[in-house]
């Protein structure tokens, strides 16, 4: 198998011929330390062995600020920080009015998919290629700030209703536009829960999350792609909603959010595969290559019976992370993955 026939096998929940490696973000600081000629990240990866590149939506500035934050075409306002994802400081709809007032970006703009086309180009049917994109929820929460989301749940759902409709109609157009252009999978990146717990109620969540998530999913599979459900923080309360999404696979299974790999393994893998989940907190950041090597070991042994897992970090190579810490897991996963598993069942 190549890679981009590997990461297909273990997205439907088959075995490959070995657990595939992935990561949907790497920080380019950490690609530069690992491959300082490589031309951008998504050859870093390539020349790295990770079975798959990607990219993700692309909203351009509109406004820079005295103050250095800058606005995008949602009209969200950002400050730059150290990592790749900048965190919004500031919303553009706060009621009804401002909504019905409010133009959406353009899902047929030329830069909308950043560099997609060119990853076809260079990797189609050899490398899987993601496309980072989300449903409803959280830029609905970006545009009218999370509190604010969650309170009109309860307070104003028919504001919340319109917000998130508008929404999910830009990204799934877009997800449909990265479709037809040669992504093999879409990533949903909508976060839905901290550490703890969800930020709503499993109620909450089926009456508003739960059905736009659910037709994102339906038109990525009527498309002919696949869908990746990401969710930082403990979604066990809503994983059974998560399954009935039709969602081919889960990620990331943090385990600082009480996420263990084994029993989501055994939770959903009847229904999704399993991507994750090496801690990228404090064992990528902080461990050393030999940890990493025995934490990959102890994932495959966890999700890796059957197919149906493929290999990450608990979330993303981030900044913090040890080049070599990130390279140390991805020749774990390698060595380690081969099927039938008889190092990892032996030892």
């Amino acid at each position: 198998m190549n890679s981009y026939q590997r990461v297909m096998a273990a997205l439907r929940r088959e075995q490959p011929d070995r657990v595939p490696v992935m990561e949907f973000v790497v920080d380019p600081k950490i690609a530069k330390a690992l491959g300082p000629d490589c031309m951008d990240v998504s050859d870093c990866m390539d020349r790295l062995n990770l079975d798959v590149v990607g990219c993700g939506s692309r909203f351009l500035p509109v406004k820079t600020n005295a103050d250095g934050s800058w606005v995008d075409e949602w009209g969200v306002t950002y400050r730059d920080n150290i990592e790749v994802v900048p965190h919004p400081m500031r919303g553009a709809i706060f009621s009804m009015d401002d909504l019905r007032r409010y133009q959406p970006p353009d899902p047929n703009h030329p830069d909308r998919l950043g560099p997609l086309a060119d990853l076809v180009r260079r990797y189609k049917g050899r490398r899987a290629i993601l496309f980072h994109q989300r449903a409803a929820f959280m830029w609905s929460a970006y545009l009218t700030g999370l509190d604010s989301l969650l309170v009109n749940f309860l307070a104003e759902p028919e504001f919340a209703d319109a917000l998130l409709d508008m929404v999910l109609e830009v990204n799934m157009a877009i997800a449909r536009r990265a479709i037809r252009t040669g992504a093999d999978a879409i990533v949903l990146g909508d976060d839905y829960a901290h550490n703890r717990g969800p930020m709503m109620s499993p109620r909450e969540f089926h009456r508003f999350v739960f059905p736009r998530l659910k037709r994102m999913v339906d038109m990525i599979h009527a498309e002919g792609s696949l869908a990746i459900k990401h969710s930082d923080g403990n979604i066990y309360p809503l994983m059974d909603d998560i399954m009935a999404s039709g969602a081919d696979a889960v990620n990331p299974i943090e385990p600082v959010a009480g996420m263990d790999l084994a029993t989501t393994k055994h939770m959903v893998g009847h229904r999704m595969a399993v991507i994750g989940n090496v801690d990228c907190g404090e064992l990528l950041s902080h461990g050393t290559p030999a940890q990493v090597r025995e934490a990959v070991r102890q994932c495959i042994r966890d999700a890796g019976c059957g197919g149906g897992y493929l290999l990450s970090s608990s979330n993303s190579i981030h900044s913090g992370v040890k080049p070599e810490n990130f390279k140390a897991m991805i020749e774990a996963g390698i060595e380690f993955g081969k099927y039938p598993l008889p190092q990892i069942q032996n030892s």
